[in-house]
């Protein structure tokens, strides 16, 4: 499994969730308007729009560093795609997607 297709998986059974190819080809979630999480047109890289104590929690993980999104995004470029690096990117999209339904 590639983490693109862990976060589509992910993405199925949520409400209010749209996808949006990003110009570069990359795929951008939103929940009602509000973005959560993207994916960069390689698959190689997440980002995930996070509470601040969930970011510095998940900043200290391996593979992680602040998103260029702005500064509740966390950025995951795992390099090796094992269990537990699915296991978090799932968590975080889950994370974002609940976090998306407040202004």
């Amino acid at each position: 499994m590639t983490l693109g297709e862990l976060l589509v998986d992910a993405a199925e059974p949520l409400t209010d969730v749209s996808a949006t190819v990003d110009p570069a080809g990359g795929v951008l979630w939103d929940r009602v308007g509000r973005g959560f999480a993207a994916i960069s047109a390689d698959g190689s890289t997440a980002d995930f729009r996070l509470d601040g104590a969930v970011a510095d929690a998940a900043l200290r993980t391996p593979d992680t560093i602040r998103s260029r999104r702005g500064p509740d995004w966390v950025s995951f470029r795992p390099q090796t795609l094992d269990d537990p690096a699915l296991d978090r990117a799932e968590a975080w999209f889950g994370s974002a997607w609940r976090r998306a339904e407040r202004p």
